[in-house]
């Protein structure tokens, strides 16, 4: 398992009241970020790697880059005044991207990105930004990894779905500010990386340009205790000509109950038909336009 941060881990100040602001000095975010990056390392710490652009080789694994933080963190944690932040203010943006490297020279790596935009204010919490270093790590870590494959992971959309929406609601902070310039930018790769993400969790498969791009669903956003919800578990190969891959995802759905048990868990099952766009035998191919 590999975690990466989203927009409410970081950006959203008061889930209760959307029009609260952080002051862009305040230390609250500062503490969401350390929280966010503590409980990261907590899962991934000892696995992962920290991509430098500059250099020619993979940096430290997050759990090095952290311990001579330690100490600076807790004290922050404790206190939470502006001048701790201030000392561990490049500590984020420097520990992405975060990678997961292949186990063998042509296998399969994760690079896992910070999408969260900078932002200050509830109503502007979900927008989404990959910076420039951030995408020029990722592509020189693809280059230390000539014959490897990745998945690359972030929680903002890279484009806009190509369908009509019902709301204007679902399309503000939606994509990624830079969408269509970090599309450029991996549909160069496109032959050896998958791109996944969440935000708003729509159901949906595709490709930009050849590109493929996988939206996950949520089991847990905007659903009650009645309601069957579900996720998939992906299925990943190389066609015949070398190309990564997506086929049939199995699809897993957790039961819903009318009047849930408190100590009854929800039931996992198995679906066995192909009523989900998702559960294709062959991968789906709807192509985004930018």
């Amino acid at each position: 398992m590999t975690l990466i941060p989203g927009n409410h881990d970081i950006n959203v100040v008061d889930r209760a009241n959307p029009a609260r602001l952080d002051l862009p000095l305040s230390p609250k975010k500062r503490l969401r970020e350390m929280r966010a990056l503590c409980a990261i390392a907590s899962i991934q710490g000892r696995r992962v790697h920290i991509a430098q652009a500059s250099e020619e080789k993979l940096g430290p694994t997050l759990e090095q880059a952290l311990a001579p933080w330690s100490e600076r963190i807790a004290e922050f944690a404790d206190t939470g005044t502006l001048f701790e932040s201030w000392h561990l203010a490049d500590l984020w943006p420097q520990s992405f991207p975060m990678v997961l490297p292949p186990s063998t020279p042509d296998g399969l790596g994760i690079i896992l990105l910070d999408s969260n935009a900078e932002t200050h204010f509830s109503f502007t919490n979900a927008l989404g930004l990959v910076t420039t270093e951030q995408t020029r790590s990722t592509e020189k870590t693809m280059a230390l990894f000539p014959d490897a494959y990745w998945i690359v992971a972030l929680h903002h959309h890279v484009v806009e779905y190509p369908k009509a929406s019902k709301a204007l609601s679902e399309r503000i902070g939606t994509a990624l500010i830079n969408g269509s310039w970090f599309v450029r930018r991996m549909q160069r790769y496109s032959r050896k990386i998958i791109v996944m993400h969440g935000h708003r969790h729509i159901d949906w498969l595709g490709r930009c340009g050849d590109l493929q791009i996988v939206s996950a669903p949520s089991p847990v956003m905007d659903v009650t205790d009645e309601k069957d919800t579900y996720f998939y578990v992906h299925n990943l190969g190389l066609d015949a000509h070398g190309r990564l891959t997506l086929y049939a995802p199995e699809k897993i759905v957790l039961r819903g109950t009318v009047s849930p048990e408190p100590d009854r868990p929800s039931v996992a099952t198995l679906r066995g038909d192909r009523r989900s766009t998702g559960s294709m035998d062959t991968p789906r191919t709807t192509t985004a336009e930018l």
